[in-house]
């Protein structure tokens, strides 16, 4: 079986037993209370709903990924925060729209509880059946060789995901560096070569894999000369020193390929297709959280003394200044050259306002902001003014962030970087990933940020 068949059967599974889950707690409710089947059409098709957006946010996780599957403590937490951010994200847009009295709220627990034990179980199964088939090599269906500078094979990690995920390696031929540094190495290689070429021929071998230093390049044109005759293809497995550029986009120059290590600021058409994505789902966010966001407003103005909304000077694109709208959480209202950054306990938050941290309500008002074209829904979060010349002095490439807008969240905060900023390392490791960002910015990656986010805000709500 290959790789992605295995993955595609668990997403359909998943869509499966959320939608029999579904119509089954509404049938045997309405069975036990009112002795009739009751609205399984309806029933049905808010399943259905729920099962797509379950699987959509699974998957821009990686979580129907071979590796990831296998891992069942992060699957098991994957799958509860997910499980329910759907379900509390499609509640309150079913609340907003006033169709929620379609649904019986006993059968929605019931569903939730229920679709979330199967959900469970039916991981629990596929963790132990993929980790066999792994082991077993099942995936692996293309016979291959190998022909490796001496050595690598032992510490390369490309040769598990080889070995495991579609490849069968029948035999490897290491061959040593001074050999391979030698300019008569086809010479003193013929017997060798000649015999690995008849066994790929008598066992029906299908790929040639190279794993050596890419610096030798006589050695791998020679041996490529050597397996001409065989009628398959060769890979050149990258090494350690290419295998971390190849992460980076791919462009074509002309008659060569280069990896993008630093793009250029996004074009207009970028820009302009990147805020009409900001606009209408910044539309559409203050539409469906218009309640929270009202009973927030009531909520600070009783349990404290001061405004509503606290606004604090922030740097944009191209190091603009503008007014970062937020719900106030604390009782001061700091702005200027001097600024205390939030710590745990912090006297100066509010009840509510250490609620609304957790919570990341207190961002909401920054809608707003993208409304006014300041933000963007995506991007590198900006920093107070105060700290944004702090670190442009220690962190070289600081200054980097302010190619795009800067976003209510962002490709750091979905990798675990949000919240206080205790170490510089912490602050250099998100300017490293607000860069990524930048470097491989796609309206599908938006999309995938603003999914994640929702996951990892109920997951790792670690802000203060």
């Amino acid at each position: 079986m290959r790789p992605i068949v295995a993955e595609r059967i668990v997403i359909c599974v998943d869509i499966a037993l959320v939608i029999v889950s579904a119509i089954g707690c509404a049938v045997g409710y309405h069975l036990a209370t009112a002795s009739a089947v009751g609205k399984v059409a309806i029933y049905a098709a808010a399943s259905t709903l729920v099962a797509i957006n379950f699987a959509l946010l699974i998957t821009v996780q990686d979580g129907y990924r071979l590796k990831t599957i296998t891992n069942l403590p992060r699957t098991f937490r994957m799958t509860l925060a997910t499980w329910t951010g759907v379900f509390g994200a499609l509640l309150a847009v079913a609340f907003t729209m006033k169709v929620s009295n379609e649904f019986s709220r006993a059968s929605t627990i019931s569903f939730y509880l229920v679709g979330l034990s199967v959900l469970l179980i039916w991981k629990a199964v596929a963790a132990r059946w993929t980790s066999h088939a792994l082991r077993t090599g099942a995936f692996a269906n293309s016979r291959a060789i190998m022909i490796a500078e001496f050595g690598l094979p032992a510490s390369s990690h490309a040769m598990i995901d080889i070995a495991q995920h579609g490849y069968r390696l029948m035999r490897i031929m290491e061959i040593r560096s001074k050999e391979l540094a030698s300019p008569l190495l086809l010479s003193t290689m013929a017997p060798r070569l000649d015999e690995l070429i008849a066994y790929a021929r008598e066992n029906r071998i299908e790929h040639v894999f190279l794993l050596m230093n890419w610096s030798r390049q006589h050695a791998i044109d020679s041996i490529l000369d050597a397996l001409k005759i065989l009628p398959i293809p060769v890979h050149l497995v990258p090494d350690v020193h290419a295998a971390r550029f190849l992460r980076y986009p791919l462009q074509s120059t002309g008659n060569i390929w280069t990896a993008e290590l630093r793009r250029a600021p996004l074009s207009w058409k970028e820009r302009t297709l990147k805020r009409i994505f900001d606009l209408a789902g910044a539309s559409l966010a203050l539409i469906v959280f218009a309640p929270v966001m009202l009973a927030t407003a009531v909520l600070i103005k009783l349990t404290s003394k001061g405004p509503v909304f606290f606004r604090q000077t922030r740097n944009g694109f191209n190091g603009a200044a503008f007014k970062i709208f937020k719900f106030r959480t604390m009782r001061v209202l700091e702005d200027g050259p001097t600024i205390r950054q939030a710590e745990k306990n912090d006297p100066r938050v509010t009840r509510t306002g250490k609620w609304l941290r957790k919570t990341s309500i207190d961002e909401l008002p920054q809608l707003f902001n993208v409304l006014k074209g300041d933000m963007s829904l995506v991007g590198p979060r900006p920093h107070a003014a105060a700290h944004n010349t702090e670190y442009e002095r220690i962190i070289g490439n600081y200054a980097f962030r302010h190619h795009v807008k800067p976003g209510i969240t962002g490709w750091a905060q979905v990798n675990g970087y949000r919240g206080e900023i205790s170490a510089i390392e912490l602050m250099q490791k998100r300017v490293e990933l607000d860069i990524w960002y930048i470097n491989n910015w796609a309206v599908r990656l938006d999309l995938k940020i603003l999914l994640l986010t929702v996951v990892t805000s109920l997951r790792d709500p670690n802000a203060y």
